[in-house]
């Protein structure tokens, strides 16, 4: 502690002067444990080197000798952090405004180096890129569980353009390792999602077969718990970048509509009851609704809007039997990654400390109607 050092720069060796380290830390755990010495391969922290850059070699200023630079992948996957604006917005975050969620991806980006946030034209929303959907879900769940409220929209993945015009897109090596029994639904559901095989190998006598694809980036959203049901949690799935490359086509959405309610009140088992039968729902008894939220997901294609208040209606004449508790079927508990595959461009999901709701962007059912019809016109 206390040694001069030098900066450089990989890209064009530019020195931004000999400064003097001021505090190194060496890390135990989640803990920070002050040191006088760091020796050859430890992990340190350092004090008073403002404005070091990833790949920035620091050195001693006698011996200016700079590293090859580490070069951070360019994000992949984009998607928009709302403040949240539902009518349940505050009933469990203690942080719920503008600014709030902007600092706390601006502190976010001192730390996550592959992640880039920007600004839109709209001052509550935020464009946030990263490697892939498993480093965004990761942050979302982190600032949900430190008292963060918000919405998020579904991904976007991220293209370019050739200098001919063409549009490509980011691939991705896919590794799996299933049980050979499993390995045609492992296969099929890829293709659907465009994704190519390239290698298949049992592996031994382990009853194993290794898997290779190449796949488009957008088409492994929300594939990962579809993989781990598919392989009844045997199979192993690895990903990572591979190319750029032409635009592989349109990958089929969720084909069915959503369950969306009509107004605000509480879930009523006799409502869910009369619903179940014509799809899945995400909602319990006694969860608070409010007009706008999807409630469930139809067995068939188009929304519908449904009373999920609804109660059964009074009567003087009732038989015996007409009490009975009704059966309900548990509802579906969707997971970050579930909820990001399933919402469509005019849905949002809403995460707080205590629940993930999902929802339409256009909360008044007469607004939703009107622009649905100006689309088909």
């Amino acid at each position: 502690m206390g040694q001069r050092v030098l900066r450089l720069s990989p890209a064009d060796g530019d020195t931004g002067g000999a400064t003097r380290v001021t505090g190194l830390y060496t890390f135990n755990g989640l803990d920070r444990i002050d040191i006088e010495e760091a020796l050859a391969g430890d992990i340190v922290g350092l004090a008073g080197t403002d404005g070091v850059e990833i790949g920035d070699t620091l050195t001693d200023p006698r011996f200016p000798e700079r590293l090859s630079g580490i070069t951070v992948e360019e994000p992949t996957i984009s998607v928009d952090f709302v403040v949240n604006d539902s009518p349940f917005s505050g009933r469990a975050g203690k942080y719920v405004t503008t600014r709030q969620l902007r600092d706390r991806l601006r502190r976010e980006l001192e730390r996550n180096v592959a992640l880039r946030v920007e600004p839109t034209d709209r001052p509550d929303t935020f464009a946030v890129s990263g490697r892939g959907e498993l480093h965004l879900t990761i942050l979302m769940e982190t600032m949900r569980r430190e008292g963060y409220e918000f919405q998020v929209s579904r991904p976007r993945v991220i293209t370019r353009q050739t200098g001919d015009g063409a549009r490509l897109e980011p691939f991705e090596e896919v590794v799996a390792e299933v049980p050979s029994g499993v390995s045609g639904t492992v296969i099929d559901k890829l293709a659907r999602r465009r994704g190519e095989l390239v290698s298949m190998k049992p592996m031994g006598e382990s009853g194993t077969t290794r898997l290779e694809f190449s796949v488009p980036a957008r088409g492994l959203f929300g594939y990962r718990t579809e993989f781990l049901t598919d392989t009844k949690g045997d199979g192993i799935l690895h990903h990572r970048f591979d190319r750029w490359d032409a635009w592989a086509g349109e990958i089929r959405g969720r084909g069915r509509g959503a369950m969306v309610a009509d107004r605000a009140g509480k879930a009523v088992s006799f409502a869910i009851f009369g619903l179940q039968e014509r799809g899945t729902m995400f909602v319990e008894p006694g969860l608070d609704c409010y007009g706008g939220m999807i409630v469930g997901k139809c067995a068939r294609p188009g929304d519908m809007d449904v009373n999920i208040s609804r109660t059964k209606k009074l009567t003087n004449m009732r038989a015996a039997a007409a009490d009975e508790n009704v059966r309900l079927e548990p509802p579906l508990r969707m997971t970050l990654e579930q909820a990001l595959d399933f919402i469509d461009d005019d849905e949002l999901i809403e995460i707080t400390p205590d629940a993930i709701r999902l929802r339409k962007r256009e909360l008044d059912q007469s607004r939703r109607r009107k622009a649905a019809r100006t689309r088909r016109s």
